[in-house]
């Protein structure tokens, strides 16, 4: 089944490029089926790149999705045509009646803060109460997920010393969880982050269950409600050049920044990447969707409570 999308969203066009099969709401509005439903809560500053993404992913299966972008009304993208915003993302208010089989929650450029510091935090702390009634599962990301982790169960964060980049191996700690169907003994997720969240902090918390794990990037996945939440330290989404789109935008900003690990042929960004994340990247989104989201989601949405 194709990924159901609103009309002329770009990465339509970008999928299509990569033998991805997508269809628009218009088209869709003819076939005889449920979508599954997917708000999308997107806090990253480069929209599109980071739609696409997940788009990607979200297409791998063979359910019929259909994707809305929520975005909080006390922030404004900089880095995003307004023309795109407008067209294409819709103010948590204007949402807040409806309800979501699945919903997604990005990163966002925030972490040196705390918490309380940013200034959507109150808006964001009523959307994540919100998605417990509103929503089957939803799948916290990078920052989102530490957020999540804070806001709901008083999980804190910790600064690094050096930043996590790279490509870094893990393993399932509960091998036959659905969420890792298919996967192998050992798995490759991007990080890219200054801030971590600690096991014995998680093992602290009877409601949560830590699921995967690093020997260097720590934490990875944490579940909790039985899968109605799940957060997720790791950028899985990521695309093959993303890290190095960061290396080399910090390195020419004079940042301090290491070469992101494991990543270059060689280490030798001459090199190239090698890729060694993505096919599990594609399981944990359609694993996700399909044992999370779809079995679990009632075939009448407003029976979600």
């Amino acid at each position: 089944m194709p990924l159901n999308l609103p009309d002329k969203l770009p990465a339509i066009e970008l999928l299509k490029e990569e033998n991805i099969f997508v269809i628009s709401h218009s088209r869709a509005r003819r076939q005889d089926i449920r979508p599954l439903r997917i708000v999308i809560l997107n806090l990253m500053p480069l929209k599109i790149t980071t739609e696409t993404d997940l788009v990607r992913l979200l297409s791998n299966t063979p359910l019929q999705v259909e994707i809305q972008f929520m975005k909080i009304k006390s922030h404004t993208s900089k880095n995003t045509p307004v023309e795109h915003m407008k067209t294409f993302y819709t103010d948590f208010d204007q949402l807040r009646h409806e309800k979501f089989d699945g919903m997604i929650v990005t990163g966002a450029p925030v972490e040196h803060m705390d918490f309380e510091e940013v200034n959507y935090w109150g808006e964001i702390m009523e959307i994540f109460d919100w998605s417990r009634t509103h929503v089957t599962s939803t799948l916290y990301i990078c920052w989102a997920a530490q957020a999540g982790l804070y806001h709901h169960y008083g999980v804190p964060k910790y600064h690094l010393e050096e930043k996590m980049f790279g490509i870094f191996e893990h393993r399932p700690l509960h091998p036959l969880h659905p969420i890792f169907r298919g996967f192998d003994d050992a798995f490759c997720v991007p990080h890219s982050r200054h801030t971590e969240v600690r096991k014995e902090d998680i093992l602290r918390v009877p409601e949560l269950t830590l699921l995967s794990e690093s020997a260097e990037a720590g934490v990875h996945l944490v579940m909790a409600r039985g899968g109605r939440e799940f957060f997720v330290t790791g950028h899985s989404e990521y695309s093959p050049l993303t890290l190095d789109a960061e290396y080399r935008r910090d390195l020419a900003k004079g940042l301090p920044i290491g070469m992101p690990r494991n990543y270059y042929v060689d280490n030798d960004p001459a090199k190239g990447v090698k890729v060694s994340w993505r096919a599990h990247a594609n399981l944990l989104f359609s694993n996700w969707l399909n044992y999370f989201v779809y079995q679990e989601t009632p075939y009448n949405i407003e029976e979600i409570a």
